[in-house]
């Protein structure tokens, strides 16, 4: 495969954070001390060469870049001080901005004030948008679905879920040509035969439920800087909230729309404590609130190493995430309030609309790491299974 040397490339890369590996001569010291660099992923040090000589496709090809969950080790071994660990972090942004076709994501992460205020404009679309189809305001009980219509909920879901989608896949299916290639890996390779089925199958086992969903590494291997905290300050722990709460609250959702389907209950009635949805939602929705909320207090104290640079995308999407945890505690307040506070309707309202900001916005914030991690854990997954099968032989 021919190289293109992009000598623009290192400038590029530090509008995505305030990350100079200029210093770096190459020592190694990074990778020796990485508790998860090994033969297949000789990361930060490969990583930063092809920064430094302007080899941009083989580094956005590279599923090194996602292996790293940013402990910072390889920053406090440093003799130049170059912070290969911001640097990492620094390159998935840029992985992100490139694999973005709308260039959405690179205005995001690159110039924050546009960003924020792209942020606050599209959550007031959705709020206006949802406030004109309103209906009306009950004073009898607090009917959430009369003053929203569950209808225009529903179709505006579906849209924002399509467009979320298309933008996903793309950049998805981008990012997989770009590693494919460099990896040597085919649709063919994956799909033909028995052995690359298993393989497949077992390297998408590993890269989506033991290491996303369980973080196994993240929990075992990638030790924090900080390794006297307790174990629900560990940087894993609070990782593991964040995603395990966003995914729980995602799957009440589902299960509260299936409830009223089938006709068990209407959408957005109260419930007992022991119905499926609202237990799910309630404790995903806690362990989503302590994710965020040490998130923040770690970057606002800079607890640690990776929480001592922090861009404006990190804060904005912690922002959404804390204020769609909260505003669901307090539509729950409401529904089960004996009086019908008015101001529930106004909440729910918030609600839905940064809700709806959330989703869209996934592919295009660091929210966007749950999308090509898990990608990037495939192909490292499946590199492995390949190097066990021809040791065994």
């Amino acid at each position: 495969m021919t190289s293109y040397v992009d000598v623009d490339l290192l400038a590029d890369m530090k509008k995505f954070g305030t990350v100079d590996v200029s210093a770096c001569f190459s020592c190694g010291n990074c990778t020796a001390i990485c508790p998860l660099a090994d033969n297949d992923a000789t990361f930060p040090r490969r990583v930063i060469r092809l920064a430094q000589v302007g080899l941009k496709d083989e580094l956005l090809s590279s599923k090194e870049l996602w292996t790293c969950y940013h402990c910072g080790l390889c920053s406090d071994s440093c003799p130049t001080d170059a912070d290969p660990g911001e640097f990492m972090a620094t390159a998935r942004r840029y992985a992100i901005a490139s694999y973005d076709r709308t260039r959405l994501a690179r205005t995001m992460y690159t110039r924050p004030v546009i960003g924020t205020a792209i942020a606050v404009g599209v959550a007031v679309f959705f709020a206006a948008f949802m406030y004109a189809g309103r209906g009306p305001r009950s004073s009898e009980s607090l009917v959430l679905f009369e003053f929203i219509p569950e209808p225009l909920i529903h179709w505006t879901g579906i849209v924002v879920m399509t467009l979320m989608v298309v933008a996903g896949v793309v950049g998805v299916l981008t990012m997989v040509t770009r590693i494919g290639r460099q990896e040597g890996v085919t649709p063919r390779s994956l799909l033909v035969g028995g052995p690359a089925l298993g393989r497949a199958a077992r390297a998408a086992w590993s890269a989506v439920g033991i290491e996303s969903i369980g973080q196994r590494r993240y929990r075992e291997d990638c030790k924090d800087d900080m390794p006297v905290e307790p174990w629900f300050r560990r940087r894993w722990f609070i990782h593991a909230m964040t995603i395990w709460g966003f995914l729980g609250l995602f799957a009440a959702t589902m299960i509260d729309y299936g409830l009223a389907i089938i006709g068990v209950k209407e959408t957005g009635t109260p419930i007992p404590i022991w119905y499926p949805s609202r237990l799910l939602g309630t404790v995903a929705g806690v362990m989503l609130i302590y994710g965020v909320v040490m998130f923040m207090i770690n970057r606002a104290t800079r607890y640690n190493r990776a929480a001592t640079k922090s861009q404006a995308s990190d804060w904005l999407l912690l922002v959404l995430l804390l204020i769609t945890g909260l505003t669901g505690f307090v539509i729950e307040v409401a529904l089960y309030t004996p009086s019908v506070p008015a101001w529930g309707y106004w909440f729910f309202l918030f609600h839905v609309a940064v809700a709806m900001e959330l989703m869209l916005l996934l592919p295009f914030t660091k929210f966007a790491h749950a999308i090509y991690r898990p990608v990037a854990l495939f192909f490292y997954s499946l590199a492995g299974e390949k190097d066990r099968q021809l040791q065994d032989a």
